[in-house]
């Protein structure tokens, strides 16, 4: 079984890998990443001499990289996890979001076709239903919730989706989708918020939240993400699309805090910022359906991951000092020159 996995030297995706060659020792994991700011292959660094992984550094929407990827790989699954994800960059510029995310997922699935596939999994986000009012904590996401999109970001995911289907509708291709809600855990890029204020408070440095730090989210613990993913590519049925949701609600503003706690920080370093624009409020997932049809359930209770996410930080200190350094983009170019990629 040959797996490429698009996107894999970013946080998700690369837990996923280091999962699949736990779970699945015998497949063949090919990753295929454009290494752009929130891609490190240093992340890979476990695996990158193993005999059943390689990599490839290119972008999705890259036709003539990706045919040749799949002319030579002739993969059985593609679990697309390219993105551009940050939605602040998004709405600074929202075109490179529409490349990558839309135009990207179409190569993929064009790809697909031309070469043929067993399953095309398209990672998506809850995003992309909106969100919900704080005063309605009976409202939950559901995979029958309206498309109601905020950023360009969550459009362009939306944009994906409704393309995956359409692929799926019109050319009979085998895919599913999944939307998940926030994760956290181990290798999370620095510019997200739980790695942000564990990094800053490291360093006795201002804890910026927007707005109020109201802003309601469910948190989902990276690892339990990777289970559900490898459940919907094995057993899911091809054309649905599942939500994986972490029940762990928390505001902004309580992570923050319980940071702060863990690391014996003082409140006071947080700082109220102006808000971001269409801040969406509250996001929660209904899980029933991935739960009922694949037996999944989150395993990890957010007080628990977070004590394990933060513990990672401060024994993995020098992964994410590289990055804010900026260092890390440089690791490419030092580990392989010019010879294009590593098998």
């Amino acid at each position: 079984m040959t797996i490429i996995v698009t996107g894999g030297a970013g946080f998700i995706g690369s837990n996923f890998i280091f999962h699949m060659m736990d779970k699945h020792p015998d497949y063949r994991l090919v990753c295929l990443d454009a290494l752009t700011y929130a891609g490190n292959l240093s992340t890979l660094k476990s695996v990158m001499d193993k005999p059943n992984f390689r990599f490839v550094k290119a972008s999705i929407a890259d036709r003539e990289a990706v045919y040749q990827l799949f002319e030579e790989e002739h993969p059985d699954i593609v679990v697309n996890f390219a993105a551009e994800s940050h939605v602040d960059r998004s709405i600074e510029d929202p075109e490179i979001f529409l490349q990558t995310n839309i135009i990207g997922t179409s190569v993929l699935m064009d790809a697909c076709r031309k070469y043929g596939i067993q399953r095309y999994h398209q990672v998506s986000t809850d995003e992309v239903y909106g969100d919900l009012p704080l005063d309605r904590p009976d409202l939950f996401f559901t995979e029958e919730t309206p498309i109601h999109t905020s950023s360009p970001y969550s459009s362009s995911k939306a944009g994906a989706d409704l393309l995956v289907l359409a692929y799926h509708r019109t050319y009979g291709l085998p895919v599913t989708i999944s939307r998940c809600s926030n994760n956290y855990g181990p290798y999370h890029f620095p510019e997200k918020l739980i790695p942000l204020m564990i990094a800053n408070a490291l360093n006795d440095k201002a804890l910026p939240v927007y707005g109020t730090g109201e802003n309601v989210r469910d948190w989902l613990y990276v690892e339990d993400h990777c289970k559900a993913i490898d459940l919907i590519i094995h057993k899911g049925t091809v054309g649905e699309v599942y939500n994986v949701g972490g029940h762990n609600e928390m505001t902004n503003l309580d992570i923050v805090k319980l940071i702060c706690k863990e690391l014996g920080k003082p409140e006071s370093l947080i700082q109220f910022v102006a808000d971001r624009k269409g801040h969406d409020m509250r996001y929660a997932i209904d899980p029933t359906k991935i739960h009922n049809d694949l037996g999944w359930l989150p395993e990890t209770k957010f007080a628990d991951g977070i004590k394990k996410t933060i513990q990672w930080y401060l024994e993995h200190k020098d992964w994410w000092e590289e990055i804010i350094s900026g260092e890390y983009q440089n690791y490419y170019e030092k580990m392989y020159g010019n010879r294009g990629e590593r098998k």
